[in-house]
C-alpha cells in the first residue's frame, strides 16, 4: 500500500525538521510528502527544501492566506492546496501537522491495520505532550477518536466522505461520515506520537465561539451540543468555555450558517451521539 502525506505548515521552522526527520526514518517510506508553506514569515520553506534535496519524495507548495489562525478552515484550505498537486496513485491519504514526531514503525503499523480489514476507513495513533519532562497522553478526546493532527484515510473512504471540509469540526464530521457509510475507524494505543505544540496554542480570541458553531454545523441540535460543550469545557479544565460554546451555537443558528451534512446524515449523527452518550452513562 502506498501512502501520500500532506502537511499544512505556518511558521514551523523550529519543529518541521523533526517531523520530516521522523518521516524519512519510517520503516515503510511515504511515496510522496507535500509540505504546504502557508504564508510563513520564517525559514520553513528553506528547511523543507533542504530535506527535499536529500529525499526526492518530499516537495514544497507555497500558499498565501491571511495570517489569522482560525481553527479548521485555514489548515484544511492549506491541505486542499497540497492535495491538488498530487496524482491519484495512492492507497492512503494522510494529513498531519508540522509539529509531530512519529515512531519509526508508525506508518508500517497503520498499513497493517488497513490491510487487515477492507472495511477500515481511517486509522490513527495517539498524541502525547511533554509535561515536566514526561510524555503524557494529550487527553482532549475519547479513545476511539483520531486527532486532527494525524489522520490517515483509505482512498475510497476519503472520496466517499467528500474529502475534508474547510471549517471547524472537519476532524469530527469525517469520522461521523465514515460511520454513516459503514467504514470502521481504528485507533492504535501502541502508536505514541510526540505532539510538540499542544492543541489550540495559537488560536485567536474569535476562535472561542467556533466550537459551538462547529457543533451546530455538525447537525448536533441543542441538547447534544449542551452535553458535548459541558464535557469539552471540563476536559479543558475551563468551565466557562461552556458559555462560549453555547453562545457560538446560537450565533450560528441565528445566522443560518450552512450545515456540513445532509438532513439524513444529521439525523444519523444525532442518533449515533445519543447512543454513545447512553453507553457511557449506563
Amino acid at each position: 500500500m502506498n501512502y501520500y502525506i500532506v502537511i499544512p505548515s505556518h511558521n514551523e521552522e523550529k519543529l518541521i525538521s523533526l517531523t520530516l526527520q521522523s518521516l524519512v526514518e519510517q520503516t515503510v517510506l511515504p511515496s510522496k510528502v507535500v509540505v504546504v508553506n502557508d504564508n510563513s514569515t520564517d525559514k520553513t520553506a528553506e528547511v523543507v527544501l533542504a530535506f527535499a534535496k536529500e529525499n526526492p519524495f518530499i516537495s514544497l507548495v507555497e500558499k498565501k492566506s491571511s495570517a489569522i489562525h482560525l481553527p479548521g478552515s485555514k489548515v484544511i484550505q492549506a491541505f486542499q492546496k497540497g492535495f491538488e498537486t498530487l496524482d491519484d496513485n495512492y492507497d492512503l491519504i494522510v494529513k498531519i501537522d508540522a509539529d509531530l514526531i512519529f515512531p519509526n514503525n508508525y506508518f508500517e503499523t497503520i498499513i497493517q491495520h488497513f490491510k487487515s480489514d477492507n472495511s477500515i476507513g481511517m486509522v490513527g495513533g495517539f498524541c502525547y505532550i511533554e509535561k515536566n519532562g514526561e510524555w503524557i497522553l494529550e487527553n482532549l478526546t475519547d479513545k476511539d477518536h483520531i486527532r486532527g493532527a494525524l489522520k490517515a484515510y483509505r482512498k475510497e473512504t476519503f472520496k466517499q466522505i467528500g474529502g475534508l471540509k474547510p471549517q471547524m469540526g472537519w476532524d469530527t464530521v469525517d469520522e461521523l461520515l465514515c460511520k454513516f457509510y459503514n467504514w470502521k475507524v481504528v485507533t492504535d494505543a501502541s502508536l505514541k506520537v510526540k505532539h510538540l505544540k499542544p492543541t489550540g496554542a495559537n488560536y485567536n480570541k474569535t476562535a472561542r465561539y467556533k466550537q459551538g458553531e462547529a457543533f451546530y454545523t455538525l447537525g448536533y441540535g441543542f441538547i447534544i451540543t449542551a452535553i458535548a460543550s459541558a464535557k469539552l469545557a471540563m476536559m479543558k479544565k475551563k468551565p466557562l468555555l461552556f458559555l462560549d460554546y453555547i453562545k457560538g451555537f446560537w450565533k450560528a443558528k441565528s445566522a443560518k450558517t450552512p450545515i456540513m451534512v445532509t438532513k439524513e446524515q444529521a439525523k444519523f449523527i444525532r442518533n449515533y451521539r445519543l447512543k454513545k452518550m447512553k453507553e457511557k452513562l449506563f
